[in-house]
């Protein structure tokens, strides 16, 4: 499959959608069933948007909701350290351990029912980056959710062994892989400071061989990413956004497509055949 340049934000239709009370702007592009896209701290990137311009491309309605951040903005120092510190005081976020699952996980959920409400088909799909890599985990507590993506889950920033959910939805989750036969998948660098090889140890202990992980060698991560990524995230972190090479055959491209691959497995139903 041949891609192009990604998107824009005038390539979505902007939509404020309001859910329990709680109402966030939410971009939408595309047609087919439904993939959550989940912007990385700090916020709805151009990297972001080229690589949902990819899922819509892919044969997807992607839903793109606004979480924090200045929506379409280039991810500096200066617009990123304030958007992030209020994040990690946010009633919304758990950054640290020992919150549980954060708050805004039932906004997303929500999100998904009506997304799969619009578009149909089997089931949603979820993708989660960094700040928000876990919640695509957690939106599995909503039926319609049946393909999450983890990309490089963050939080809790305090503790690199711990996961950002509650006992209770732990537990909950666990049995919906069990019983539906759900699968998740991975992503992260080796050498990823922010999401290390024991928070996928601890995806693993949750989900057993359920938990699909995708670890890419650090040293071919983009070595040039925006300023933020640089001098504030100072490792290989984010996959198929900041720290992917648009290069044909590159390893943080063939994940991108193994992404792909994943969410058309399950959300695409296969020709039948007369």
């Amino acid at each position: 499959m041949g891609f192009g340049g990604g998107a824009g934000l005038d390539d979505f239709a902007k939509r404020v959608v309001s859910l329990g009370g709680d109402e966030k702007t939410v971009y939408v592009a595309g047609s087919g069933p439904a993939v959550v896209v989940m912007p990385e701290m700090p916020g709805i990137s151009p990297d972001v948007l080229r690589f949902a311009g990819w899922v819509r491309d892919a044969g997807f309605t992607v839903y793109v909701p606004s979480l924090f951040g200045v929506d379409g903005a280039y991810p500096t120092v200066e617009l990123a350290e304030p958007i992030l510190k209020r994040a990690c005081v946010s009633k919304e976020f758990r950054a640290f351990a020992g919150g549980g699952t954060s708050p805004v996980a039932v906004w997303l959920r929500a999100l998904a029912r009506t997304a799969h409400d619009e578009c149909g088909g089997p089931g949603v799909g979820a993708v989660g980056m960094c700040f928000t890599g876990n919640f695509a985990l957690t939106m599995t507590l909503e039926p319609s959710v049946i393909a999450p993506v983890l990309g490089q889950p963050s939080l809790p920033l305090d503790d690199p062994a711990a996961l950002e959910l509650s006992s209770e939805d732990a537990a909950a989750i666990r049995e919906r892989f069990e019983r539906d036969g759900l699968t998740a998948l991975g992503l992260r660098f080796d050498n990823d400071k922010w999401c290390t090889g024991q928070r996928f140890a601890a995806y693993t202990q949750l989900l057993g061989d359920r938990f699909d992980a995708r670890v890419l060698p650090g040293e071919c991560a983009n070595p040039e990413p925006p300023p933020f990524f640089r001098d504030m995230v100072r490792t290989p972190h984010s996959v198929v956004t900041a720290h992917l090479v648009d290069e044909e055959g590159h390893p943080t491209v063939r994940a991108r497509d193994e992404v792909l691959a994943f969410l058309r497995a399950r959300l695409l139903p296969a020709p039948t055949t007369a």
